[in-house]
């Protein structure tokens, strides 16, 4: 307990955490509500900066007790929506890793990101399942199931959970695996947060030190002709070529290097696991597509992961979205073009990126899980800065132009991880078919009847 705790009576029960327990006007609030997203400003009405799992199940008991609805965050990129009220349980302190190098399984703590998981499987030539950026939590990532860089080579970062230990708004702390509470193993791969608290997952490491990585960048005006040859190319691929075609319009700020700094660039990045050698063979057509302005594409570190994508390392505002697609037909890539290309004027989103699905991603978890993207061959994911109000509009206007415009050619669903702010109910279920959709329903009845863990991408009880 902080100094600056106000022991009132309704948060007596707080009193055994042993993480801080700050109000509004608190010191240290700000900082302990503050995460990647800083579009997401979250002011509840109480914040736990949790240090175990014990704390987390007081902070459950005393929601539970007083009727407070609950919300955690780990490092914040996924924030989506500000919290206003409740409580919040911030698990960025629960960053421990202990890896079994003979099992090749590695157990993860809440708030443990994924460079940490990195750092602690490299020593023993192995490597987990990370995405784009290795600043994201671990564990909130894997719960909505998780993209890897290297997905279509190994499937979802989900597909590699043996087990959870989680717990529910009742304050229990439950073991979950295929054997053990199976119903709620197969709500947490791909359903988030709707059902508990997962306060660490066990998970199985891969055999792999490098990878050959990188982006081949080219002028924006040329986006149309590496379009369409990625697309071609994305066809005749093995599983491991993992790649993505993107659409960057950067702004002139130190922190983007020389010559890309406040440019416009249409870039295809990848990831191959196998023998540098027949990557590089299997790059030559992106790379002759159009002249090349910088070519980042290496054998690198797989710990060097953020090398790839160079995702922004520092907190921003952003608006995020995401479509899946079935299949990109020339109507399909018309269409891209006509909504987000060279030919739109003041386009006022970052990143477009179209990523190859597919390969592993398409193929049945060896346990059941609540994901529903295995029928779609690309997603589609926009982020845009929301530095001014009129920026904001731009970009919201910008988003629900190029999703709405592409739908046709989508499954109907999205990635939960990639959904951005969550709408109606009619838009949160897009994450799901129907019948996931009232799977997790029921299963939120069940370890959440009182409908606590409501901030979110959540789903309601039937």
């Amino acid at each position: 307990m902080t100094a600056t705790h106000r022991n009132t009576p309704d948060l007596f029960a707080l009193s055994e955490i042993h993480g801080p327990v700050l109000r509004p006007g608190d010191d240290g609030y700000a900082d302990e509500v503050t995460g990647f997203n800083l579009a997401a400003l979250h002011t509840p009405e109480v914040v736990v900066g949790a240090t175990s799992a014990d704390d987390i199940v007081t902070a459950l008991r005393w929601a539970t007790a007083t009727g407070t609805p609950v919300a955690v965050q780990a490092t914040g990129h996924g924030a989506n929506f500000p919290i206003s009220h409740g409580l919040l349980i911030n698990t960025a302190r629960m960053t421990d890793v202990r890896v079994d190098p003979t099992k090749r399984l590695a157990t993860v703590a809440a708030g443990a990101k994924w460079r940490d998981v990195l750092a602690a499987a490299a020593p023993h030539g192995l490597a987990a399942l990370a995405g784009t950026s290795t600043d994201a939590g671990a564990v909130g990532y894997t719960l909505g199931g998780g993209l890897p860089v290297l997905g279509r080579t190994y499937g979802y970062a989900s597909d590699l959970v043996r087990s959870f230990q989680v717990a529910t708004p009742d304050g229990t702390l439950r073991e979950s695996d295929p054997d053990h509470e199976p119903e709620l193993f197969w709500a947490l791969r791909g359903g988030k947060g709707n059902v508990g608290v997962v306060t660490s997952m066990t998970c199985d490491l891969l055999p792999l030190t490098t990878i050959l990585g990188g982006g081949v960048y080219y002028p924006g005006e040329h986006a149309e002709a590496v379009l369409r040859t990625w697309t071609d190319w994305t066809r005749t691929l093995p599983d491991e070529m993992c790649s993505a075609f993107t659409l960057l319009r950067l702004p002139p700020i130190p922190e983007i290097p020389e010559p890309l700094r406040g440019g416009f660039w249409a870039r295809v990045a990848i990831a191959w696991p196998s023998d540098p050698a027949e990557g590089e063979r299997l790059l030559a057509p992106i790379r002759a597509a159009a002249p090349v302005t910088v070519d980042t594409v290496e054998e690198m570190p797989y710990t060097a992961l953020d090398r790839i994508h160079m995702e922004p390392q520092d907190p921003l505002p952003a608006r995020e979205s995401c479509t899946l697609l079935r299949d990109l037909t020339p109507e399909a890539l018309r269409t891209f073009l006509s909504q987000a290309g060279p030919e739109v004027p003041d386009y006022p989103i970052l990143m477009v990126e179209i990523r190859h699905l597919g390969g592993a991603l398409a193929r049945p978890a060896r346990q059941e899980d609540a994901i529903c993207a295995r029928d779609a061959s690309y997603i589609l994911e926009t982020v845009g800065v929301l530095t001014t109000p009129p920026a904001a509009e731009a970009i919201e206007q910008a988003t629900t132009s190029l999703h709405e415009a592409m739908s046709p050619y989508g499954t109907g669903h999205t990635m939960i991880n990639l959904h951005g702010t969550p709408g109606n109910t009619e838009d949160r279920a897009r994450a799901w078919t129907p019948e996931t959709l009232d799977r997790l329903r029921k299963d939120k009845s069940t370890y959440d009847p009182s409908n606590l863990l409501r901030f979110g991408h959540t789903v309601d009880s039937p």
